[in-house]
């Protein structure tokens, strides 16, 4: 059994019993008042004003509230131009049906809306349709609907929609059906984004620009070892201070309230703090991959979670074995806004204003530090200065109302840059090792052993309660200490990419060995693809060129029947001329893979800068089903590209002493400018159902450079950042 994200929530449903999944009905029933019709949780149309609407998924600069509005205008029948963005709060309205609670990630938002939202939309334009129907004693059938009007062309009748809210209201009519491909004119154009405007002109209200009357600002004095706590603290010289109004201690530190963020900051530093550091401080990351490399020696260790033919057999017999080795670091998110939360917490009331990707994972955390009531808390969306997986996690949110309440008023924490690099949740370090079976030109067999973290392990109780955020604390507990025996085996996040590796070999069979250092870990942009995709897409270039065979020929070979992966690639490599010589100086590699339904090619070319990798080219293709806004797919192509770059030339987090060496961008650089290369992103067509696009770019970025360099140089690089010092 392979226990998928999606197979947990499954469990953990029938486990809750009774928990809000999205049931459509054969009706709509009109809904809201004279002044405003809401006939559902996307759609407000007020009686004068412009139309809003709710985007139910968070917007941290993916694209989603376009694509959301685009959405309901095809089928509402309005100008997505026209609409006004209203961004949900927690509401098990907005729960996404995957998963079962509220929660934006995993490449998600527009495949999870493709529907709902347009139902939403059509739902709403029938019932206007219907009211105007009635008024004017014709048939809806009679009626159309454009630009936010009902039209009744034989008599040329016309009116607005806010013109109709009042009757609307009150009506029922049947489910219409959605229009199909051929009669879109708003889904699959280039249309400008419904929040550039907010965004260039500073209207956009990001976590950071909330503002609470009465509030005060605080910073967290944290443990310089995760997991550590206070043993003894002297806060005389930080009281003292001028603007700080409070010094308390929380669960997570100490916390200095003042009446600026300078002032908190400043007073934190004069804390003197002793700590007790926990377990994780006698952690080093610098022997981590020789403790993998012992651990998957261990056969009791391992579980098989592949198994097609009998690969050990061959692998045992083969006088041609091939093996290598891979290891990815340990990664933190570092996106451009660091962590934040604003919260007011009273005897009745806990209200929370914040930029995460959990609202409804929020509001349980919120219900369960302050003790009240689910139905007493209330969570405000507000945009994401970037999110990658990072504000999945609610430690912030938790810091903001363990504050509040201590002090009983509003409060806003916030995180600095190095709050944020060396207190996060990070992508798990991973070791691979590939051994295949060269015969005859062919690979004939293929063994992938994976040794990483669960990151299910580390965020089960936290879904588990958001999931059934009702059920008693005894119940949610049971539950999650049961799916702690289970879960870790077989966690398709700690080797997904590697079980499902499109690659046609007769005998293949991927292993996985769990390690658990004391690290905390979470979801990072692609999960476990970013570093199985770069063990999987590098291996197979070696087998490539141990059997003298050209890599993009090898993998057409191995995808005969995958043909979407081969329609993709051959697209790539048309696009970056890969039949024709790179220019001089230069080299071409090549990488593909498939993760959240998306298919992703990539070429890239690279040469040496002062001997140093410069990747001077990036050409990718996706087949990522339908597409809603070509330009927002190229845009997270691009993204994605630079994302991956990053994370394969440059970054990495080490520990010593169970401490985060690295502390802001000047040791953990993205790439920067000067660095970026020329990028060309192609968009195939297709009429499958939208798949997601925010993540599949990043894991084919650093096989592709590998590869190319490999090319370049005949020097093959097996770990990440990519640097030909480690060349083997």
């Amino acid at each position: 059994m392979k226990l998928s994200r999606r197979a947990l929530i499954k469990s953990g449903v029938a486990v809750g019993g009774g928990l809000a999944v999205a049931v459509w009905l054969t009706t709509e029933r009109g809904k809201g008042s004279a002044e405003l019709f809401a006939p559902n949780a996307y759609v407000r149309v007020p009686s004068s004003g412009p139309i809003r609407v709710v985007v139910g998924r968070v917007e941290m600069g993916q694209g989603t509230a376009t694509a959301t509005a685009m959405l309901l205008a095809e089928e509402l029948e309005v100008d997505p131009a026209t609409l006004v963005l209203e961004l949900a709060d927690a509401d098990r309205a907005y729960d996404n049906p995957t998963l079962g609670f509220q929660l934006t990630g995993g490449s998600s938002s527009t495949v999870t809306s493709w529907e709902p939202v347009r139902h939403a939309g059509a739902a709403a334009r029938e019932l206007l349709k219907e009211a105007a129907a009635r008024r004017w004693g014709v048939t809806r059938a009679e009626l159309t609907a454009k630009l936010g009007e009902v039209l009744h062309p034989p008599t040329n009748r016309v009116a607005r929609y806010g013109e109709l809210v009042a009757d609307a209201a009150t009506i029922t009519i049947h489910t219409p059906k959605l229009k199909a491909a051929k009669d879109f004119s708003v889904i699959g154009k280039p249309l400008p984004r419904v929040d550039a405007v907010e965004k260039t002109n500073g209207a956009a209200v990001f976590g950071l620009d909330v503002q609470v009357p009465g509030a005060l600002v605080a910073v967290l004095a944290r443990c310089p070892v995760m997991g550590g706590a206070v043993k003894s603290l002297d806060d005389a010289a930080a009281k003292a201070m001028p603007g700080v109004t409070h010094v308390v201690r929380v669960p997570q530190g100490v916390a200095v309230v003042a009446k600026t963020y300078w002032h908190a900051r400043q007073a934190a530093s004069a804390l003197v703090v002793e700590w007790d550091e926990g377990p994780l401080a006698t952690f080093s990351s610098a022997t981590l991959r020789d403790t993998h490399r012992t651990l998957m020696q261990d056969a009791s260790k391992r579980t098989r979670v592949r198994d097609d033919g009998k690969a050990d057999e061959v692998l045992t017999a083969s006088a041609t074995a091939l093996s290598a080795e891979y290891f990815a670091p340990f990664l933190a998110h570092a996106p451009m806004e660091p962590q934040n939360a604003t919260a007011h917490v009273t005897a009745t009331r806990c209200e929370v204003w914040a930029p995460t990707q959990g609202p409804g994972l929020a509001r349980e955390v919120a219900a369960r530090v302050t003790g009240l009531p689910i139905d007493q808390v209330v969570i405000h969306q507000t945009f994401l200065g970037g999110g990658f997986g990072r504000r999945i996690g609610q430690d912030y949110v938790a810091e903001a109302v363990e504050v509040s309440k201590a002090i009983g008023a509003p409060v806003k924490v916030v995180w600095s840059r190095e709050d944020d690099l060396r207190h996060s949740f990070y992508r798990p370090a991973a070791t691979h090792a590939l051994t295949a079976s060269l015969e005859g030109g062919e690979v004939k067999a293929w063994r992938h052993h994976v040794c990483t973290q669960s990151v299910m392990l580390q965020v089960l109780d936290s879904f588990l309660s958001g999931l059934a955020p009702k059920l008693p604390t005894s119940v949610k507990q049971g539950v999650a200490d049961v799916a702690k025996k289970v879960v870790p085996g077989r966690d398709a996040t700690s080797y997904e990419g590697a079980d499902s590796v499109a690659y046609e070999v007769p005998h293949l069979a991927v292993d996985f060995t769990r390690h658990e250092p004391p690290v905390p870990t979470g979801f990072w942009r692609s999960v476990g693809h970013s570093h199985t995709a770069f063990a999987t897409e590098s291996f197979v270039d070696e087998c490539a060129w141990a059997l003298g065979r050209d890599p993009v020929a090898l993998r057409r070979a191995m995808l005969t029947k995958r043909p979407k992966h081969l329609a993709v690639l051959e697209r790539v490599t048309e696009a970056a001329g890969w039949s024709t010589p790179p220019p001089e100086g230069r080299a071409r590699g090549v990488a593909v893979h498939e993760c959240f339904g998306t298919v992703v090619a990539c070429v890239v070319e690279v040469g040496l800068v002062d001997d140093a990798i410069r990747v001077h080219r990036v050409v990718l293709a996706a087949d990522c089903g339908q597409v809603v806004n070509p330009d927002m797919v190229r845009a997270q192509l691009e993204g994605g590209a630079i994302f991956g770059l990053s994370a394969a030339l440059k970054q990495r987090v080490t520990f010593e002493q169970g401490r985060v060496q690295q502390s802001n961008f000047h040791d953990f650089p993205p790439l920067r400018l000067h660095e970026s290369p020329r990028i060309e992103a192609f968009v195939m067509t297709s009429d499958a159902p939208p798949s997601g696009i925010g993540e599949p770019a990043v894991p084919v970025m650093a096989p592709a450079v590998a590869n190319a360099v490999y090319a370049l140089t005949k020097k093959r690089l097996r770990a990440l950042p990519l640097e030909l010092s480690e060349a083997t």
